[in-house]
């Protein structure tokens, strides 16, 4: 065991959130991976897995968002000295993610009506409803993970979440080069060969997380075999401050798939050239997920506590974190996007591409801008929910996601505006947006928030700050 000397410093958050901020890598590298090797066989299958991919998150994004929030109630147990609750939490999640797998699954005609409705390219459209039909069988994986993923990070055992996302990067490397191409005797399946790579990797991932789970250790110390029953009072707490989460997940994802329904619906160039800056944007964004969890966790924890002020310290160590890896990007995306770009270059490139090229190359360095924004946010929203203050960061963030797809509707549809200029007016909705939720923050009503009772301090911080 490690002591952490100093509450809520960097080094607390670092042990907590760098893992995270590894794990977060590795989606996103699976992600892009998946659209770098689909970019060799034409930008239509590239944008497809894009489509395709989005659109079964956002059929289950709620779920996720919801059972997500599982972090924060798992810390919350931990730093009140409830340590036998923890594991009902995750049952809870588990219970709430199998219910949801049917359910989504009799929604997928309505989700295939609104693909073929979009106006994207119908050549795309065809590879898109493939992918989608694999890949939304696939969703219980992600659910299921979401609510372990929830138990490992609200004890701060984040190391655990990194080992099953490395996992799970490498074996989604590997099986895609094998089933898109077509190697060691497997016939080439392209866009389907992502699907399947994909979902067997998932699995992998999964399977470690499981391990774990249920391994002599963890069960002797949260009695995680024990707590494989329904609790209402447990059950009543994820449902009533999870909810406002899984809303705001499920909103901001489907504004999100507005916006790049709304680009792709300029046709090919436009389409292309937004997929390859939204995989980099991927890239950039997602790692910072990893600070948010971090940041959620020892807010939760050090709030269960009863401890404020160290909750405090601890989002400002999440913030410091955050903006030495923005600066990084920044730099990254400044200098070099045309080597960048030149990743997704197709073995035989077409006219899109080199026209899309030049595009994509602006857009990112305007993304460039707002990389810090993107660290404000998912430190402040990360520091609220921690806290339980659910609600208003399902307000916010949802208003600036839906005020951004207004704006690009009045630029691209309304106005006629190029794709860059567009580009431009939705990176200064981000200030905008960013603000406000500060205001929130430094309002300080989450410090007012109780989500589970208190109980006797001393109980509380009783070898609290020891991280694994």
């Amino acid at each position: 065991m490690k002591k952490i000397n100093k509450p809520g410093g960097i080094k607390e958050m670092i042990f907590i959130a760098l893992p995270m901020v590894v794990s977060h890598a590795c989606d996103t590298v699976m992600v892009f991976t998946d659209r770098m090797f689909l970019s060799k066989l034409g930008s239509l299958q590239m944008n497809a897995a894009m489509g395709g991919g989005m659109s079964s998150f956002v059929m289950m994004s709620f779920f996720l968002g919801l059972t997500g929030y599982s972090t924060a109630l798992v810390a919350q147990y931990l730093g009140s000295g409830q340590k036998e609750r923890c594991a009902s939490v995750t049952m809870q999640s588990l219970i709430i993610s199998f219910a949801a797998y049917p359910i989504l699954l009799l929604l997928k005609p309505i989700m295939l009506m609104i693909i073929t409705g979009s106006g994207i390219d119908p050549e795309q459209m065809v590879y898109q409803i493939i992918y989608f039909n694999m890949i939304i069988f696939s969703i219980i994986i992600s659910l299921t993970r979401s609510s372990l993923c929830g138990f490992f990070c609200g004890i701060g055992k984040t190391r655990i979440v990194m080992i099953a996302a490395i996992v799970s990067m490498f074996a989604n490397i590997i099986l895609n080069y094998i089933f898109i191409f077509g190697k060691l005797g497997v016939p080439a399946m392209g866009i389907k060969g992502a699907a399947i790579g994909t979902i067997l990797a998932g699995i992998c991932g999964l399977g470690i997380l499981f391990g774990t789970y249920f391994s002599k250790k963890i069960v002797q110390e949260y009695n995680t075999i024990k707590e494989i029953v329904f609790n209402k009072e447990v059950m009543g707490k994820l449902l009533n401050f999870g909810y406002p989460s899984g809303l705001e997940l499920f909103l901001n994802f489907t504004a999100f798939t507005c916006m790049t329904y709304l680009f792709h619906s300029r046709g090919a160039i436009a389409a292309t050239a937004t997929s390859i800056m939204t995989s980099w944007d991927m890239v950039s964004f997602v790692p910072l997920l990893g600070v948010e969890i971090g940041v959620t966790s020892l807010v939760g924890r050090y709030m269960g506590a009863q401890r404020s002020d160290i909750a405090h310290q601890s989002t400002m160590s999440g913030l410091k974190l955050g903006s030495l890896y923005s600066a990084s990007i920044f730099i990254i995306f400044m200098f070099f996007p045309e080597q960048l770009v030149g990743f997704f270059k197709p073995v035989m490139p077409t006219m899109v591409y080199k026209e899309a090229f030049p595009i994509a190359v602006t857009m990112l360095r305007i993304a460039c801008l707002y990389v810090f924004l993107e660290t404000l946010i998912v430190t402040f929203v990360g520091a609220l929910r921690g806290a339980g203050d659910t609600f208003w960061s399902m307000c916010l963030t949802v208003g600036l996601h839906f005020f951004i797809v207004v704006v690009q509707y009045v630029c691209l549809i309304v106005i006629g505006a190029s794709i860059v200029n567009t580009w431009i007016m939705i990176v200064l909705s981000f200030c905008l947006g960013t603000f406000f939720i500060y205001l929130r923050y430094a309002s300080n009503k989450w410090k007012t928030i109780r989500v589970i009772a208190p109980v006797d301090e001393l109980t509380c911080l009783d070898g609290f700050h020891e991280i694994e």
